[in-house]
């Protein structure tokens, strides 16, 4: 009797250890598969805390940067933001996702204070700030996104911080590159005056029309404004490009067709660019 008892302990012993590591393997294997999902997207996955960001740069922006939009609701923007993607395909963003947000929180820009860039981010922005102009970036919704990533999963109610779908290795239309082109596109459109873009003529094409500038916000100016183009070489570079080069008639024949003068000033470094002129 002693020895069936013992028999019975151990193949129950036996019967619990199996019974674990199945559990066990079977959670390590959902787990493996839950992530190898999250993980198959090329780009860097969203931002940590994005909400809390979102809330907080809403929050300096409407009290500190600029108190005329006080009444903006933050609460309500950041609600908006994180609806337009989560618990969808993140390559299947569209406009019409980013409409309520851009309905609630878009900023309109005074006449003769736009500046547009397209590789050359740091030098624009530098160039808005000394002369209190101001770049997409300088937006209520400009000021949130920039610098974040963000995406979803299909019916889930988080984001996905693994992996995020890349622009060229993943699809076009992911909801960080459809974000960015909604709102340029409704910065162009509201532009009014003289407005400038920055250019890189340290690079053979300046004017790149695979860019957001050259694909969404060139082609969207409204009629009778004046663009003003700057090409601006980097500091111990020759210039590569210049206003009677082949980019830059390129963008001035897209300006042509939708009635907006040109002007185009070259051959600029970067300290004459900031300071000279």
């Amino acid at each position: 009797m002693g020895d069936c008892g013992t028999q019975r302990k151990l193949c129950c012993f036996v019967l619990l250890c199996l019974l674990v590591a199945g559990i066990t393997g079977g959670a390590i294997g959902i787990y493996k598969w839950h992530h190898s999902g999250l993980n198959r997207w090329h780009g860097r996955g969203s931002t940590a805390d994005f909400q809390k960001i979102i809330q907080e740069r809403c929050d300096d922006y409407t009290q500190q940067i600029q108190p005329g939009a006080r009444s903006r609701n933050c609460q309500g923007i950041k609600q908006a933001f994180t609806s337009a993607f989560i618990s969808k395909d993140p390559c299947k963003a569209t406009k019409e996702d980013y409409k309520p947000l851009l309905d609630l929180a878009y900023t309109t820009v005074p006449c003769n204070k736009a500046v547009f860039w397209s590789k050359t981010k740091e030098l624009a922005h530098e160039y808005a700030k000394r002369r209190g102009l101001l770049t997409l970036e300088d937006t209520l919704l400009g000021s949130l996104a920039d610098g974040l990533s963000w995406c979803g999963e299909p019916g889930s109610p988080d984001l996905n911080y693994q992996s995020c779908p890349d622009w060229k290795k993943d699809c076009r239309t992911n909801y960080f590159s459809v974000f960015w082109e909604a709102l340029s596109e409704r910065f162009a459109e509201n532009v009014c005056g003289t407005v400038q873009v920055v250019l890189n003529g340290s690079i053979e094409n300046a004017f790149d029309k695979m860019s957001i500038f050259g694909r969404v916000e060139a082609p969207n100016l409204r009629q009778m404004v004046t663009l003003k183009a700057w090409l601006v070489h980097d500091p111990g570079k020759p210039p590569s490009d210049s206003c009677s080069g082949p980019s830059i008639k390129e963008l001035e024949s897209i300006l042509n067709q939708r009635s907006v003068r040109f002007i185009c000033r070259d051959n600029l470094s970067r300290d004459q660019f900031l300071g000279s002129y």
